[in-house]
């Protein structure tokens, strides 16, 4: 398997091969943060590449929106056409050395980005990165997809076993409003941090 690290993925932006981009925000969060109303609730969003979600919150009113990457090649592209997002809430660093708290952490890719050894740490960085009553919502490919580069697949069955310790399951079921190529292959969640 391929080290997926900072150049990897700037490599991946550089040339294109973005796969997993759908050009714009997917219709599953954009009617998860249309039932948003505390614009002032602090929102996280990891991985976040081209920042679909991020613009679209951006837009509606939501003031603590902030993103982070690995690669600075798209959070760049990002600040370019967003100059009036607030460049310290663009973080260009490692999701697993982050170090503050939020209300809300938005799973769009990442997860499937991951080496899959990593799906542990990353249920334990979630509960960690929230606040108390905090959710996690967003997201999951609920397809085997691939072993040996991303994005990497699994099921509902597996995924469970590394949020359950952490995390009371509001909603983790097929997602009834996904883009037609992923109709049946995504999982949404809404997650609420246990205490």
């Amino acid at each position: 398997m391929e080290t997926l690290n900072e150049n990897y993925w700037t490599q991946r932006y550089q040339l294109g091969n973005t796969g997993w981009d759908t050009g714009s925000i997917t219709p599953p969060l954009k009617t998860y943060f249309d039932q948003l109303y505390d614009k002032n609730i602090k929102i996280l969003i990891p991985g976040s590449g081209n920042s679909y979600e991020a613009a679209y919150l951006f837009e509606q009113g939501f003031s603590q929106v902030y993103t982070v990457d690995i690669s600075k090649h798209p959070l760049e592209k990002f600040q370019q056409q967003y100059p009036e997002f607030p460049p310290e809430q663009i973080l260009h660093q490692n999701f697993f050395q982050l170090d503050s708290t939020f209300d809300l952490i938005i799973e769009q890719t990442f997860f499937c980005a991951l080496n899959p050894s990593l799906r542990p740490d990353y249920a334990r960085k979630m509960h960690e990165l929230l606040k108390p009553n905090g959710r996690l919502v967003g997201l999951l490919f609920d397809a085997s997809l691939y072993q040996d580069h991303p994005p990497f697949g699994g099921s509902l069955q597996e995924y469970r076993q590394y949020f359950e310790l952490y995390f009371h399951f509001h909603t983790f079921e097929s997602a009834y409003n996904s883009i037609s190529p992923r109709l049946g292959s995504e999982l949404f969640i809404n997650l609420k941090k246990k205490l």
